[in-house]
């Protein structure tokens, strides 16, 4: 399958940015391990204009699914669920953190409902999670 890994803002930081919720794993480790475990196709984005217009131009690939953690557009963009809701390709929202857990604030996505599932608080393996789970899905 042709799986498509779109992060958010701040995650770039991710390896010395908070690593007491975050961990010490970079993005850069992310990325090449899950393009290791599922040979796919990926790309981190993130300005909200760059997604919605990477989340367009998956439809377009022939991209059969996405793993995208959103960062802070969880809870501010619509932008982002529209282009989903325009594209209707499947997609797992990942969470490193468990949002649950932090400000209120961070309690409600934008994506939660219309996504294929969530994964969150597991750290970097909600992204293998991801991969694993639409490497098997019919």
């Amino acid at each position: 399958k042709k799986l498509l890994l779109i992060n958010g803002p701040n995650l770039n930081l991710l390896g010395t940015r908070e690593p007491d919720k975050y961990g010490t794993t970079t993005l850069a480790e992310i990325d090449t391990d899950l393009r290791a475990f599922v040979e796919s196709t990926g790309g981190t984005k993130q300005p909200e204009g760059d997604l919605v217009d990477r989340i367009q131009q998956a439809a377009k690939e022939g991209i059969e699914a996405v793993i995208i953690n959103p960062g802070a557009y969880t809870h501010t963009s619509i932008a982002i669920r529209d282009a989903f809701l325009s594209v209707k390709i499947p997609f797992i929202e990942v969470h490193l953190s468990n949002i649950f857990k932090r400000e209120e604030f961070r309690h409600h996505s934008y994506l939660s409902d219309i996504a294929e599932g969530c994964i969150i608080g597991l750290g970097v393996h909600g992204y293998f999670s991801a991969a694993a789970y639409f490497l098997t899905a019919e």
